[in-house]
């Protein structure tokens, strides 16, 4: 088994600051960690290589500085790391970022044995599309399973797997055969903290950094700005709403007052519920 798990360095959402002239995410001095849903992923991968062995390889596209996020995937227990960076790469949107990713994947069957399971968080935090997962699988020409909860089965001899899907209504169960690429949800396992060996080995290893060239990619106008139709015109934080929120205190029947609260605020929505209840009996009174 060899699994390639895609991950992304993304800014700090939680100290993520918009410039106040050109409205544009500023990154300068930003932290940056693993997209959290890149994790669920990783782990995955992990615990799939502990119950059948194999080796896992950790894939992104970024700048330099992306190393870092590898070499924590390294820590984590990932056996190789490969980092997809050029200056042609700038700008990509999904479209073009699935490009360069697929060429990039396909390399890495070459070179260290064909990829039965192609792992990627549910989406970013950055860009928040879910296109990446499901974008790589179409290039790819594999089956893709968006959306995983949890993965039931695995026939490494019949190369199939079964997992348990979430969608609207209730959870999927599908069966496919590899290779394939799945999407993981989020809170789907527990991420481990990573061996003290494996700490060290990510501390000494040697990220295989790729340009454009070395990935294999045959068109660079498929890549960074020229290959992304997708135009972001501008990043904005809302406004703060001018309206402060009304504080209710009863120490009696506390949900009472809310209401009362609540529609002495909204005057028209009392007159709109009891319309809203006598069309309701008038429609029960109708006979069928």
């Amino acid at each position: 088994m060899h699994n390639v798990v895609c991950i992304k360095q993304v800014p700090d959402s939680a100290q993520i600051r918009v410039h106040p002239v050109t409205n544009t995410i500023m990154r300068q001095g930003v932290p940056t960690i693993i997209n959290p849903y890149d994790l669920f992923a990783l782990e995955a991968a992990l615990e799939l290589r502990d119950r059948f062995g194999g080796e896992i390889t950790v894939l992104t596209m970024g700048p330099p500085s992306a190393e870092e996020s590898l070499r924590k995937g390294l820590a984590y227990g990932a056996d190789r790391a490969v980092l997809l960076t050029d200056r042609c790469f700038a700008g990509s949107d999904t479209l073009a970022t699935t490009y360069a990713l697929a060429t990039a994947i396909r390399k890495i069957g070459k070179d260290y044995g064909p990829t039965n399971l192609i792992f990627t968080g549910k989406q970013t935090i950055d860009g928040d599309t879910a296109q990446v997962g499901p974008g790589i699988a179409k290039r790819m020409g594999v089956v893709q399973l968006t959306y995983v909860g949890k993965i039931r089965s695995l026939d490494v001899a019949a190369q199939t797997i079964e997992v348990e899907r979430r969608c609207e209504g209730g959870v999927q169960v599908l069966q496919t055969k590899l290779p394939c690429l799945i999407t993981m949800l989020e809170a789907t396992n527990q991420i481990r903290r990573g061996a003290m060996a494996d700490a060290l080995r990510a501390a000494r290893a040697k990220i295989v950094k790729w340009s454009a060239q070395e990935a294999g990619v045959e068109d660079t106008s498929n890549c960074g700005l020229k290959g992304s139709p997708t135009v972001v015109k501008r990043v904005f934080a809302p406004s703060a709403r001018a309206e402060r929120a009304a504080l209710v205190e009863a120490a009696e029947q506390p949900a009472q007052a809310l209401i009362d609260a609540i529609f002495s605020l909204q005057p028209k929505l009392e007159t709109d519920l009891a319309a809203l209840a006598r069309d309701a009996r008038s429609g029960e009174s109708r006979p069928s």
